[in-house]
Order: C-alpha cells, then sequence, then structure tokens
C-alpha cells in the first residue's frame, strides 16, 4: 500500500477549500482517506493554514510520500527540511 499525503479538494465551484489528508495512492483525489492532518484555504488573504507537524512526521517516519504541492507547504512552514 503507497500512503501520500495529498490535497482533497472541497468547497464550491471557483471557491476551493483544500484538506491535507493521508491516503493510499489508489483512491480518487477527493475519495477515502485514512486520517486529516490539517487544512489550506488559499482564497482568504492571507492564505489560511492549519498542519498538525506530529501527525505529519509521524506518518512520514511510517514512509507516506508528500505529494509535491504538500512538500512546498511543508517547507514553507518549516515542518520538513
Amino acid at each position: 500500500m503507497a500512503v501520500k499525503i495529498r490535497l482533497r479538494r472541497m468547497g464550491a465551484k471557483k471557491s476551493p477549500f483544500y484538506r491535507i489528508v493521508v491516503a493510499d495512492s489508489r483512491y480518487p483525489r477527493d475519495g477515502r482517506f485514512i486520517e486529516e492532518v490539517g487544512y489550506y484555504n488559499p482564497v482568504k488573504d492571507p492564505v489560511e493554514l492549519k498542519i498538525d507537524g506530529e501527525k505529519v512526521k509521524d506518518w512520514i517516519g511510517k514512509g507516506a510520500q508528500p505529494t509535491d504541492t504538500v512538500r512546498a507547504i511543508l517547507k514553507k512552514n518549516n515542518i520538513i527540511e
């Protein structure tokens, strides 16, 4: 089972809101997930972001791979190097 940390799109049309979730890579983007570890709202000014760093580090330690977008968000907030 390949586990990814990725964005799950929520919100209305033209107004995206994302949840950062841990999911099996075989599941659809907005489908089933294992655990929610935060959220990201790029529409608000300033950008609204909340991430549970301990959960993210725990999942990465277990072998979960963040997607490119999530990796950039985590690096920007100094959760990973």
